[in-house]
């Protein structure tokens, strides 16, 4: 056990128990890097996001941005026909799990299309320019401050007003 970290099995009542840390460690760390993916630029604007998900097919991959985040799910929808019922795995290397990739999208980026391809996900974004804005200042003949109307004295024209 790491003695630099601080972790709920520490607890003298857990002794005994360190292996569940160990196990949950290491089923954290497999999943982070899950399906594996590269973040590539294309052009000036675009971006694409390519995600190796072999096995997937198109009905079990969701694409969808939610709070300007990227969320990509895959999960295997089983449809077992007759034949593959009778199967039965003398090994089972292929893993058949699900995952859920997030990406947070910067202000300006959308999400213009998805692809799969010979197990990659292809996820096409665009990173949209905003036109340049010209404003067209007006030159006035007269200095600017003549312009501004001049300020009152609160008390000048209260005065005045008692006085009459």
């Amino acid at each position: 056990m790491d003695t630099g970290r601080v972790t709920l099995f520490d607890s003298p009542l857990f002794l005994g128990f360190d292996h569940f840390e160990k196990t949950f460690d290491r089923l954290r760390k497999a999943n982070e890097g899950y399906p594996p993916y590269n973040i590539e630029q294309i052009g000036e604007s675009g971006l694409r996001i390519t995600l190796a998900v072999a096995g997937f097919s198109m009905n079990d991959l969701d694409v969808e941005t939610e709070n300007n985040q990227l969320v990509i799910r895959g999960k295997h929808i089983e449809e077992e026909t007759a034949q593959e019922q009778e199967r039965i795995f003398l090994h089972r290397g292929i893993a058949a799990r699900q995952f859920q990739r997030n990406f947070i999208l910067a202000d300006g980026v959308e999400v213009t299309g998805a692809s799969l391809n010979n197990g990659l996900l292809h996820i096409e974004l665009q990173r949209l320019v905003p036109e340049a804005k010209i404003r067209k200042i007006e030159i006035a003949d007269q200095p600017v401050q003549e312009k501004i109307p001049q300020a009152i004295d609160v008390e000048e024209t209260s005065k005045s007003k008692k006085g009459k």
